[in-house]
């Protein structure tokens, strides 16, 4: 199995591209998939969604800003399964608003949620993956970082992604660890549920293959580099748009 003897962590795994992810692997033969998210209720379904014996999936309640938090949700994963092989960080949010509208709250969740989670849940393994030698780390960005209306708070967490993705790729590249990115266009996602019909088509008239997205195909993408199969392949962000940012 291609994920066999690894075991792998997703946020944000509650619903949409975040559970597509965690089904993906455990679908691959990871031994373990964890799935984190603050939704105790939808987390806990997507979980038993995958594996209701519980024996190679589970749900953990996380806040992924919080340190404290992820470090006692990590530590209790490795105690239990003996290290963590794979870290997808798909956990975002949107509050949306044009910048001059835009309130601090809206400005501080959103960059705390999208960004500073990225340095709490790889904060919490990448010393055992440096141990190891080895390690998979995969974060979720957006062509939103490229710029759009009414994100600037969305657009420059997303951006920061990027940025740190590069960044982590580079020092942890000598541990053969790798550290990729992927940026979704738009997904057809319960986030995409509430758009208006009018924005919608403008949205698929900007997409050249004139659909949106499944999260299935973003899945496909993050198993690939979750997977041996992309091993010289690190600090890239692969857009994953139907050729809306070719």
């Amino acid at each position: 199995m291609r994920f066999g003897g690894k075991v792998a962590v997703v946020t944000g795994a509650a619903q949409g591209i975040g559970e597509a992810i965690a089904k993906r692997l455990w679908q691959d033969g990871a031994d373990y998939v964890a799935l984190i998210d603050q939704n105790a209720g939808k987390m806990r379904e997507a979980a038993l969604r995958l594996d209701s014996a519980e024996k190679k999936a589970g749900g953990y309640v996380c806040d992924v800003a919080s340190m404290a938090d992820v470090q006692k949700v990590f530590d209790g994963i490795i105690q239990a399964h003996g290290k963590i092989d794979i870290l997808v960080n798909n956990a975002g949010i949107t509050r949306d608003a044009m910048f001059h509208k835009m309130t601090d709250e809206q400005w501080d969740t959103v960059i705390n949620v999208n960004l500073k989670s990225m340095y709490t849940c790889c904060k919490a393994v990448v010393d055992g993956m440096r141990a190891r030698k080895y390690g998979k780390i995969v974060n979720i960005a957006s062509v939103s970082a490229f710029g759009n209306l009414g994100q600037t708070n969305y657009g420059a967490s997303k951006g920061g992604v990027i940025g740190f993705t590069k960044c982590l790729a580079k020092e942890l590249a000598r541990s053969n660890c790798t550290v990729n990115c992927i940026a979704p266009g738009y997904i057809n996602t319960d986030m995409l549920q509430a758009v208006p019909e009018q924005v919608m088509q403008k949205f698929l008239a900007s997409i050249p293959m004139e659909r949106l997205g499944e999260p299935e195909e973003l899945a496909a993408a993050a198993a690939f580099l979750c997977s041996d199969d992309s091993s010289f392949i690190t600090g890239e962000c692969l857009v994953v748009s139907g050729g809306s940012y070719m």
